[in-house]
């Protein structure tokens, strides 16, 4: 007969069990003996300076393996602390396993230090939230991650209070349930009526996102927009589910007013769209209603679309791949799409319209100068700001999952951390994260967590002391200058001291030159890059 394991055991092994092989967080007595188990069952505990920070790197590290991400934290103030993360990664799709310490209900009901309900708490910002019980914890375990993971992946939470994690249980650890079956639609009225539609159009455009990523279907995506011509306008969180450099590529929308003025008018002139795992979330109010309510639209979802934000005349509910082979079945491939040439003409125009100025040293410059040094097959990351917005339409990306940022709660402070996530998983991997100088100074300890976990991530902060976006809107809504400048920083001196190397960068030749040098480097390198004054205006 087997030894007895505690709760925080059973819950380690279950996390094991599903390929897990990192956590992040920051511990407290209350999370000490999960903290243990998981280190023991090769799930390796990882020290950040602050959760926000930690959530971000267990997503990134979820981009690089496929398993989901763990966040640990304490009670009280350490779940306060994950709030904005959680709640990202309810937004952006992310399935984070949020674990946390909490007291147990006896002492609850007579101590009040630190105590509240994280529960409560949680719940408007999570796909679930459980309380560990005795007996139950390996159930509770299995609920959580099938709830993470199916449908559209979130966060779920569960709470552990100290005696369940520290105390022996008699439950026996099964395997994880067995992943379910992708699905498709029956055949019936409505399939068949959209395949009509796909045989009979001339002028089709589809747009894909994150639930397409989220479902790997990059390839079948590529495979079928190349049989039938259809041209592929993706969110910025789908950059790459058709390689950019492909000529039935439009690359990411959903930001820049600019680019929508090349791309919303496609729609208008299209005869069939295609809405392939696309979720709005990430788009701006712009795109509210962008095609007339009669177009036709054929929607392939694996959830409902409660979001009202567009109209569709033909909603077939299933995974993406099987779903689309269901679609395309005796259908023939017809002839050339879009004779006028609009989308050469669209792409060519998307082209000039984000290339750097001939002169000066602005956040185009740096784009594209990091793009020719960086090899193709860079994990890029972007924080939110102005910059993310030029960034995106500017970094060609040949597969999903290369340019990682935060495009449905956009929210700053994410850059680094995906990165040095990522990079944590896949060692190998050149990795650049892009940040403001704002965004910059919302982590600065964390550099010290690069520094520990020796992660050579590549850091590019866009230095203009404005959080500019911001102060774009004051202008554009005539208000005056309020809240939005600060101070420099002396980011090389900062990097020096966290153990990094950093370099004032006032020129492209510098950039190369340093970009070049830090992609052999052993310990992180922070490119500081000053972009002048109001440097963003008439880039989007």
């Amino acid at each position: 007969m087997s030894a007895p394991v505690t709760g925080a055991q059973i819950i380690a092994k279950k996390l094991a069990a599903i390929g897990c092989e990192a956590s992040f967080g920051i511990p407290g007595g209350e999370v000490l003996a999960i903290m243990q188990a998981l280190d023991e069952e090769g799930v390796r505990f990882h020290l950040t300076k602050h959760e926000n920070v930690a959530g971000f790197m267990a997503e990134g590290a979820w981009h690089a393996s496929g398993a989901p991400g763990v966040l640990l934290a304490t009670l009280g103030p350490g779940v306060a602390n994950a709030v904005n993360v959680v709640a990202n990664a309810m937004q952006d799709r992310v399935p984070l396993i949020f674990i946390t310490g909490c007291v147990d209900h006896a002492v609850g009901e007579r101590y009040t230090h630190q105590v509240f309900d994280h529960q409560a708490l949680l719940r408007p910002i999570v796909k679930g939230t459980f309380r560990a019980s005795p007996g139950v914890v390996g159930a509770v375990m299995d609920k959580a991650v099938t709830l993470a993971l199916e449908g559209q992946p979130g966060p779920v939470h569960i709470d552990v209070p100290i005696g369940v994690a520290e105390n022996p249980s008699n439950e026996t650890v099964l395997p994880p349930p067995p992943a379910r079956e992708t699905f498709a639609p029956l055949d019936g009225p409505v399939l068949q009526e959209a395949r009509d539609l796909l045989a009979g159009a001339e002028r089709p455009i589809a747009v894909a996102g994150v639930d397409a990523v989220n479902e790997e279907a990059g390839p079948k995506i590529a495979e079928f927009c190349r049989r039938f011509g259809i041209p592929l306008v993706t969110s910025y969180k789908g950059k790459g589910l058709l390689d950019e450099g492909d000529p039935l590529s439009l690359g990411g929308a959903g930001l820049s007013p600019k680019a929508d003025d090349v791309i919303k008018p496609l729609f208008e002139k299209s005869d069939l769209i295609l809405l392939l795992g696309y979720d709005p979330i990430e788009m701006r109010i712009g795109w509210r209603d962008p095609w007339p309510g009669e177009k036709n639209v054929i929607e392939i979802t694996p959830v409902p679309r409660l979001h009202a934000m567009h109209s569709v005349t033909h909603t077939l509910m299933g995974a993406l791949a099987p779903t689309l082979d269901r679609l395309e079945h005796a259908v023939a491939a017809g002839g050339k799409t879009w004779p006028g040439g609009e989308i050469e003409k669209a792409r060519a125009d998307l082209a000039a319209m984000f290339a750097p100025p001939a002169d000066g040293f602005g956040p185009a410059r740096v784009f594209q100068t990091l793009r020719e040094v960086m090899p193709p097959r860079t994990l890029a990351t972007a924080d939110s700001g102005a910059h993310r917005i030029l960034l995106s339409q500017m970094w060609p990306v040949p597969a999903p999952r290369l340019m990682l940022q935060s495009s449905a709660l956009c929210t700053m402070g994410c850059a680094v951390p995906l990165a040095a996530g990522y990079k944590l998983m896949e060692q190998e991997a050149p990795v650049i994260a892009f940040i403001g100088d704002a965004g910059m100074e919302m982590i600065l300890g964390d550099l010290a967590t690069l520094r520990d976990q020796r992660l050579p991530v590549i850091i590019c902060v866009l230095v203009d002391e404005s959080l500019a976006l911001i102060e774009l809107k004051q202008r554009a809504t005539q208000r005056p200058n309020l809240g939005v400048d600060f101070s420099g920083t002396d980011f090389p001196a900062v990097a020096a001291a966290m153990g990094g190397y950093g370099v004032w960068v006032d020129d492209p030749d510098t950039l190369k030159a340093e970009a070049e040098a830090a992609l052999i480097r052993e310990s992180f390198t922070l490119l500081a890059c000053r972009i002048g004054h109001r440097p963003y205006d008439g880039t989007f």
